[in-house]
């Protein structure tokens, strides 16, 4: 361990790989609703947050456990999940007045084509405008959930209309 007069430890959050400092830095000057998109190994979960001196609030959120209120039967950490959870923040974020949102991935790994960019593809189609390049959004085929079940596309378009619905 580096020891010495000029030898700074890091904050706990950084030292954990939990915080970014500098990306939340350059998010939180944006004075923009940040879309917190949050990966587990079962769910997922999306939320609008804006920042106070008091600190983040939560103005509208969605995890994957909702869906199964809306007839999902399938996995809860796939593409098409993601991609339900994004459409369905952001409805709730058009019904809160929220119509512009910074992305905000965290700590974690970006990949072209993932569950985190399937969500982006959901809350783009939902009406919100999200910054992103469609490279990065996941080919239709992966979305609807081809690549997992055949079962799965015409689960995902009824728990869409149930979400309009909502």
């Amino acid at each position: 361990m580096a020891t010495g007069p000029r030898y700074r430890v890091a904050f706990r959050r950084r030292r954990e790989n939990r915080t970014d400092y500098y990306a939340r830095r350059k998010l939180l000057t944006s004075r923009e609703a940040r879309a917190v998109v949050r990966r587990s190994n079962k769910n997922i979960t999306v939320q609008f947050v804006n920042f106070t001196m008091d600190g983040d609030v939560v103005g509208v959120s969605a995890t994957t456990r909702e869906l199964g209120k809306f007839g999902w039967e399938f996995s809860c950490s796939s593409i098409p999940a993601a991609y339900l959870i994004g459409y369905l923040a952001g409805k709730r974020a058009l019904k809160a007045g929220i119509e512009y949102a910074v992305l905000d991935i965290g700590m974690q790994v970006p990949k072209h084509g993932g569950v985190l960019f399937a969500t982006v593809k959901g809350l783009t189609d939902a009406g919100l405008e999200v910054p992103h390049s469609e490279a990065v959004i996941p080919a239709e085929d992966r979305i609807k959930g081809k690549h997992i079940d055949d079962k799965i596309e015409a689960a995902l378009e009824s728990a869409k209309k149930k979400v309009e619905a909502e």
